[in-house]
């Protein structure tokens, strides 16, 4: 099966779409329904596929809460490789997943990133790929951090600009004394 799903502004062919997919039962943007939970990955393995821009965006909020993340690209930004992280420099192969509890796929390539996600799916690992809402399994929401306390804010994957402007109205709040954390 071969379909060509409209995702912003971006085409994106995906074959193997699983059924528990919002794509694999004809779903849009405005069907999506996520959960807005804290995930509990001590000891567990985080995966970054990508090296570049948007990859080292992803890490660098990511090195925030975690350091047990490995991250796989042929290439990588000289940001990127000063983050706590491990790296290896190669291109992907879906053996590379073994073993990883979550995947954030940031690679530029619609193509790869589609058969990431399809390669993640079949081995039941929950995915991320960014600036491709229809193929998450969960998204990154605007984050403030303080101590021991996180506050996110999100948007269902619809408008992340929104959620970045509603998480610094509430920094200011704090940062000026009238929320106190």
């Amino acid at each position: 099966m071969n379909k060509n799903i409209q995702d912003e502004s971006n085409s994106i062919p995906f074959q193997g779409l699983g059924v528990n997919s919002p794509l694999g039962a004809g779903g849009r943007r405005e069907d999506l329904k996520f959960l807005p939970i804290s995930i509990n990955v001590t000891n567990k393995k985080i995966l970054l596929i990508g090296g570049g821009k948007v990859a080292t965006h992803k890490g660098t909020i990511m090195a925030r809460f975690v350091t047990n993340v490995t991250v796989i690209a042929p290439e990588f930004t000289d940001e990127i490789l000063k983050l706590p992280y491990t790296f290896i420099q190669k291109e992907y192969k879906k053996s590379d997943l073994e073993g990883f509890f979550l995947v954030y796929v940031c690679t530029g390539d619609h193509d790869l990133n589609a058969r990431i996600k399809a390669d993640s799916e079949e081995l039941g690992i929950l995915t991320s790929v960014c600036d491709a809402p229809l193929l998450c399994d969960f998204v990154s929401p605007a984050i403030h951090k303080a101590g021991h306390v996180t506050i996110s804010v999100g948007s269902n994957a619809r408008d992340v600009y929104k959620s970045v402007d509603i998480r610094n109205q509430i920094k200011e709040l704090i940062d000026n004394g009238t929320i106190r954390i």
